[in-house]
């Protein structure tokens, strides 16, 4: 896949999502991740994972984008990057929550051990989380 073409603003969306990460709340686990979700017209919005002493109320940050950008009257997306150190792909759940809104998303799996302006790895949603669940 040419990112070039198919998400002109990839960079913007690492730089976005790897400034994110620094503001991750992650006292426990240490484990910083950032994301930056691309409107359908074109708006970049972060998130950062926030934990919580009970591990299940901890949001991660990928929710926390597509939430943050529901809540400032948005809902169409066309694109997510996520970085983090290491293997940077979207847990079930997140999966599962980003697949309601496009599952043709682009999701750019960004590791922030690679230098900045590094191309991400990029993957289709739905390729991620084939048979999601659908109420329909």
């Amino acid at each position: 896949m040419n990112l070039d073409s198919a998400c002109p603003q990839w960079l913007i969306l690492q730089t976005e999502a790897r400034l994110a990460r620094r503001r991750a709340w992650a006292p426990y686990s240490r484990f910083q991740v950032g994301a930056a979700v691309l409107t359908v017209d074109g708006t970049v919005i972060v998130g950062c994972n926030v934990e919580n002493a009970s591990f299940g109320l901890t949001i991660c940050a990928e929710r926390v984008a597509i939430s943050s950008a529901i809540s400032q009257g948005f809902s169409g997306f066309t694109a997510i990057c996520v970085s983090l150190e290491g293997s940077p792909v979207p847990c079930g759940a997140c999966r599962q929550f980003l697949v309601e809104f496009n599952p043709q998303m682009l999701v750019l799996l960004d590791d922030v051990n690679q230098p900045e302006g590094t191309v991400p790895e990029t993957i289709v949603l739905a390729e991620l989380i084939p048979r999601a669940f659908h109420l329909r």
